[in-house]
């Protein structure tokens, strides 16, 4: 804590200043009323008497007060973050504080101020939520205390050198929140219709004896003969399969939602597949892209690459320039030699911008599975559905509704050529990228 300056951590309350007048209002009204001056003297002495008392004890007498702040030293981006304030009060007297913690400038909040009542003795714990929007080094600066004793006529400012630097990550938290729908293949049978596979899986597991409802394309005769009971081969899902996790950083990745950019958003689910695939014991990578050549991670499935793609993610920026897909196409030959499936994380706001692209989206698409994730404008969607007003407000709505449908459009064009894709909004992209990883995993199509 700094140290005491009588001066600047000296403040007069409301209460003061409110006696205060009542004296000037009676020494005035004693003009006219000779009666009243000395009440009015009196009272001002008491008012200074007290004022004097009360200086002297939160000054001199009373033992200061203890504050610390904890905090993590990680924060998930776009997700509360707790931060607590410990207050113990060391003084005989009940104490009214009220508490300003000096935020990082990245949160733009001003007028933070936490106003609570101490018991002599007591350690109070003071609890507030912070959302960091953006990825990055934050700073949290000093505490400030401002303390009323029970009479409330001086303020005593204390300031706690609490400064300290916090990371803030991409939202990890959502590991704990994504819920699989396609974890088992049970889920996907409960439809009218059965997946299609487009393969079988050849790792072997183990052979076991024949029980109803196994697969009779699996006995292993060999063993039947030796056993002299039917037995079949079993095959577990196939594993070390290479995905990619290709982050464009252009200008459109720039765009806003609830907050958080589009960059983030696709940040975030590639934390999420990464946490997926690592439990399926899939080899995962990650390559940033915007004019030039980003961040790039060779796929592995050691538990450590979870934690190598959350250092690289969290310094991505983006980049206001369009992204340059001829070098993606170049960079994927030359570094991902092995077939794998690209997710690729982009977004196309009109069709005629989506066909400039698909020349390499093919390309890429010959030699590994290629999944395209872009976003759906859902501000654009709530326009074009919502009611009109007037003349300009239906000229509104059909333009937006032609930006709505070239986005299926976009999704069509890719269809035709052979291009999975996935359209989603901003706060499904998680789940729906997850989903479909694992559909694709299901039906062998890596």
């Amino acid at each position: 804590m700094k140290r005491v300056n009588y001066f600047t951590d000296l403040f007069f309350s409301r209460r003061f200043y409110f006696l205060g007048s009542i004296c000037v209002l009676l020494f005035g009204v004693s003009f006219f009323i000779e009666q009243i001056y000395l009440p009015a003297v009196a009272l001002s002495l008491l008012l200074a008497a007290f004022w004097i008392i009360d200086f002297v004890n939160l000054f001199f007498l009373s033992p200061t007060p203890v504050l610390h702040r904890k905090v993590s030293s990680r924060l998930s981006n776009g997700d509360p973050n707790r931060v607590n304030l410990t207050v113990r009060n060391r003084m005989n007297f009940r104490i009214a504080i009220e508490l300003i913690d000096e935020l990082p400038e990245q949160l733009q909040v001003r007028d933070f101020v936490i106003k609570r009542k101490v018991e002599a003795g007591q350690t109070r714990e003071l609890v507030y939520e912070v959302i960091p929007n953006e990825r990055g080094l934050y700073q949290f600066g000093n505490t400030l205390l401002f303390l009323r004793s029970p009479l409330g006529l001086v303020i005593r400012r204390y300031a706690y050198e609490n400064n300290c630097d916090v990371m803030v990550y991409p939202s990890y938290r959502q590991l704990h929140n994504v819920h699989l729908l396609f974890n088992s293949s049970n889920q996907f049978n409960q439809g009218r219709s059965r997946m299609k596979k487009l393969g079988q899986s050849m790792e072997f597991e183990q052979i076991k004896e024949y029980v109803r409802g196994d697969d009779v394309r699996t006995v292993n005769w060999k063993a039947t003969a030796r056993r002299g009971s039917i037995m079949v081969n079993t095959y577990s899902e196939e594993r070390s399969q290479q995905v990619y996790c290709l982050i464009d950083k252009g200008r459109l990745m720039k765009m806003p939602f609830e907050g958080l950019t589009l960059l983030d958003y696709a940040i975030n689910s590639t934390l999420v597949l990464t946490h997926v695939c690592l439990q399926k014991q899939d080899k995962i990578g990650l390559l940033s892209f915007a004019d030039k050549m980003g961040t790039f991670l060779p796929a592995i499935k050691q538990p450590v690459q979870r934690e190598n793609i959350l250092n690289a993610l969290y310094k991505q920026r983006t980049e206001f320039l369009e992204p340059d897909y001829e070098m993606l196409y170049l960079q994927v030959r030359k570094q991902i030699t092995q077939r794998s499936l690209l997710v690729l994380f982009t977004n196309f706001e009109t069709l005629q911008g989506a066909r400039r692209q698909i020349p390499y989206l093919r390309a890429m698409s010959k030699y590994h599975l290629l999944l395209v994730v872009f976003f759906e404008n859902t501000e654009l969607k709530q326009v074009a559905h919502s009611k009109a007003a007037s003349i300009e407000d239906i000229y509104v709505q059909t333009i937006a509704g032609k930006f709505v449908l070239e986005k299926r459009l976009i999704v069509k064009e890719l269809t035709n050529y052979g291009i999975l894709s996935v359209l989603t909004t901003p706060q499904n992209l998680t789940i729906h990228t997850v989903n479909k990883y694992l559909e694709l995993k299901l039906r062998q199509a890596i």
